[in-house]
């Protein structure tokens, strides 16, 4: 059986009818590295472990911001999208996987919720720190700077590389760093890029959206270990892309 890969969505509004909206993007990625992708609508937090219980693994998708009283900070003027009950249930679903030791990963809000869940806190608007923009949605399939990767780190050995270019969609990122986690990748002017588990290879966000440059090594290698992971829960083995030094 194929790996079974619970992908969060974001709560929305068409024809002023409450929807759940996922970008397609998400769901390819996931098929394109051998699994069955399943799209988990908002629910609450008793809900998180039964959930992942029919699951191997988990990927958060981006979204708006978390709201900064989850880290216990008062919100910036600058901040928007935040939705309290997807906060509330995607924080559950990491403590939950963390406890089932499924695999997760986090893709820009994604690795922010990973290091929220952590009890880490956030940068809440990037311009404060740098001076580079991080916010290039016109450029949202191309890769706009790089990324140095931390030797020796699972996402070293995932990707197979020290440094690759990124695209970069967000205003919010990684601040302190929550219990139990490492940065592992930085752009140039310092914003942390990647954060990962010290305590096992199960868990791993990173501030880009690779799901945009699945083309391009070695953002499909992110979905592939992804995969292999949750089918080693069971035995089972996907076809992984070939890795590029």
């Amino acid at each position: 059986m194929k790996p079974r890969i619970g992908v969060t969505s974001k709560p929305s509004l068409h024809d002023e009818r409450r929807v759940e909206h996922l970008d397609r993007a998400y769901t390819d990625a996931v098929v394109g590295a051998g699994g069955y992708p399943f799209v988990l609508p908002v629910l609450g937090w008793a809900d998180a472990e039964e959930v992942l219980s029919g699951l191997d693994g988990l990927l958060l998708t981006g979204g708006g911001d978390v709201a900064a009283s989850c880290y216990g900070e008062e919100s910036a003027p600058e901040a928007y999208g935040v939705d309290a009950a997807r906060d509330t249930w995607e924080l559950a679903l990491v403590a939950a996987a963390r406890v089932a030791g499924l695999p997760v990963l986090g893709l820009c809000r994604g690795a922010q919720v990973i290091n929220v869940a952590a009890g880490g806190t956030l940068v809440q608007h990037l311009p404060v720190g740098t001076d580079e923009s991080h916010k290039q949605y016109e450029r949202d399939c191309e890769t706009v700077h790089s990324v140095e990767i931390e030797p020796g780190s699972l996402l070293a050995a995932i990707t197979g590389q020290q440094t690759f270019g990124v695209n970069t969609l967000h205003h919010q990122a990684v601040a302190g760093i929550g219990a139990g986690l490492r940065p592992v990748a930085w752009a140039p002017d310092g914003v942390i890029e990647a954060v990962e588990s010290i305590d096992d290879r199960f868990l791993l966000g990173v501030q880009w959206h690779p799901e945009l440059l699945t083309p391009q090594p070695p953002h499909d290698r992110l979905f592939a270990w992804l995969a292999q992971a949750a089918a080693d829960r069971h035995g089972a083995t996907v076809s992984m892309p070939p890795q590029v030094a």
